[in-house]
């Protein structure tokens, strides 16, 4: 005859991998015990305690919820996006009409100004551009040289910045403006080679990081284009 330990059953340690497993390889076990299931309860932090069944109606309810904040996120981003095609499509008519490259600049501030920014600048980098002198357009040109510690502390490896710019910043490439909040910088250029535009704001919390970007890479690859009708490059 045994002893009393060899009659005790082993207990099995039951955790929350283990009763898993189990719903999984019985996935009947709910239809089974339907009626135990209705009577089960769950803690609630409000509630103190809910029934298995309005837990998990409980859970549905704030899925739908989410999804319906997705969708509605969704359709505001495409409104947006829309908008935005629609503005783009009337800049490039406008600069496209310009009788000079000053005509072109003068739109694009003024395109600037109708957003209530406080204007629109282009940089372009003497490297890449003949814009020496006689050249009407040394105003525009910026060493890549002079500006390659800022790119590499406020771009890093993106072709944009949005945010802040310090004294010594605004001076390379704003030296005229006055109460610069904010700023949108985008590098032109496959490579981020052919110069910096720039879209300015008073408001400091104007640009900001991880604001949208899909306005300005359009622009940033459409410009130089145009430049080139009054501009050489090297």
């Amino acid at each position: 005859m045994n002893n009393l330990d060899d009659q005790i059953e082993p207990v099995i340690a039951l955790d929350d991998d283990s009763v898993m497993q189990y719903l999984l390889q019985n996935p009947d076990f709910f239809i089974r015990n339907a009626r135990s299931v209705e009577q089960m309860h769950v803690p609630h932090p409000v509630k103190g305690s809910i029934s298995l069944v309005e837990w998990q109606l409980g859970r549905q309810r704030h899925q739908i919820a989410q999804l319906e904040e997705e969708i509605t996120l969704l359709m505001e981003q495409a409104s947006i996006n829309e908008s935005l095609f629609g503005r783009m499509i009337e800049l490039q008519a406008t600069l496209a009409a310009a009788s000079s490259l000053q005509d072109m600049l003068n739109r694009l501030q003024r395109w600037a100004r109708s957003l209530g920014l406080a204007g629109a600048n282009v940089r372009l980098f003497s490297e890449g551009w003949r814009i020496g002198a006689p050249s009407d357009f040394t105003h525009l040109a910026v060493s890549r040289s002079a500006f390659e510690s800022m790119r590499i502390q406020r771009l890093g490896e993106t072709p944009h910045y949005l945010g802040g710019l310090n004294g010594p910043e605004l001076l390379l490439l704003l030296p005229q403006a006055k109460a610069v909040g904010s700023v949108a910088l985008s590098l032109m250029g496959e490579h981020g080679e052919l110069g910096v535009l720039i879209f300015s704001s008073r408001d400091p919390q104007h640009y900001q990081p991880g604001m949208g970007t899909v306005l300005l890479d359009q622009l940033a690859k459409m410009l130089p284009g145009l430049l080139e009708r009054w501009i050489e490059r090297v």
